[in-house]
């Protein structure tokens, strides 16, 4: 089926207010090698900027750094509770020296004052019940202190882990990336080459059709189709191509792009001239 052009202008040469372009039908055809190569740079080039690996290596990359602050975090808080820790022992380190010199001085029998006597033994009393207190501080501080330390160690192995990952996604990541960079080096240099035979005009026209229409500038005419819209032509419109000379550069009428025709284009006699 052809699709409804009624009212469309038939003429599928360059329209007026373009200059016109002519090239050999060999130029014409080397568009076609050239946008094929166009074409495999375009994938190249997203599969450069779109390789698993760097997502990969990113979201490593950040719970490296997720880790390392959380490792900041623990380790102050280890240093914190280690301070702690400390004075504590200290307080139950004082209470019971000062409780061993009460209990020696109760145990010496020179205290003959039965008064002095009952309040050197609240004293002590007091002071063993401080002491038992004191240590179950240390006791929950050690508790805190420990499980801190569980934590940084848990995140110190993570972190290796991830490390160790990261530097082996990275190297996939590289590997992956030269060997695209090598298709591409070998892609501009067939392009160059390309480029070169083709007249400057028509390759000035294909390039700047390129910018314009997503990176496809140039379609082969196949089986009165064309390759860039994928549309059909009209018969009328194959006449017209038909009816023009085939070192005249002609366009799809409905996509706007170069129209090379080959020897299925569906022209009957008028194949590739």
């Amino acid at each position: 089926m052809h699709s409804d052009r009624r009212g469309r202008r038939h003429c599928l040469s360059q329209p007026l207010q373009e200059p016109y372009v002519k090239a050999e039908p060999e130029a014409q055809a080397r568009l076609l090698d050239l946008q094929e190569l166009d074409t495999g740079l375009q994938r190249v080039e997203h599969r450069a900027r779109t390789l698993p690996e760097t997502a990969e290596a990113a979201a490593l990359k950040e719970r490296v750094e997720q880790i390392d602050s959380e490792l900041v975090t623990a380790q102050t808080k280890v240093s914190d509770i280690e301070r702690e820790q400390r004075k504590a022992e200290r307080d139950v380190d004082q209470v019971r020296s000062r409780a061993d010199r009460d209990a020696k001085r109760l145990e010496s029998g020179q205290i003959t004052n039965s008064k002095e006597l009952q309040n050197l033994q609240s004293e002590i009393a007091s002071l063993a019940r401080r002491q038992a207190e004191l240590e179950e501080v240390v006791l929950e501080v050690m508790e805190r202190a420990e499980e801190l330390n569980e934590r940084v160690g848990r995140l110190t192995a993570e972190r290796e882990e991830t490390v160790a990952k990261y530097t082996e996604v990275t190297a996939r990541r590289d590997t992956a990336a030269a060997g695209i960079a090598m298709d591409r080096d070998t892609m501009v240099r067939d392009r160059e080459r390309v480029a070169a035979e083709i007249p400057a005009d028509l390759l000035a026209l294909y390039d700047k059709l390129r910018a314009q229409y997503d990176g496809v500038a140039a379609a082969p005419l196949r089986y009165g189709r064309c390759g860039g819209c994928k549309l059909s032509l009209s018969t009328v419109e194959l006449n017209d191509i038909r009816a023009t000379p085939a070192d005249e550069v002609v366009r799809c009428e409905d996509c706007r792009r170069i129209l090379v025709r080959t020897a299925e284009s569906g022209l009957g006699g008028q194949a590739e001239q």
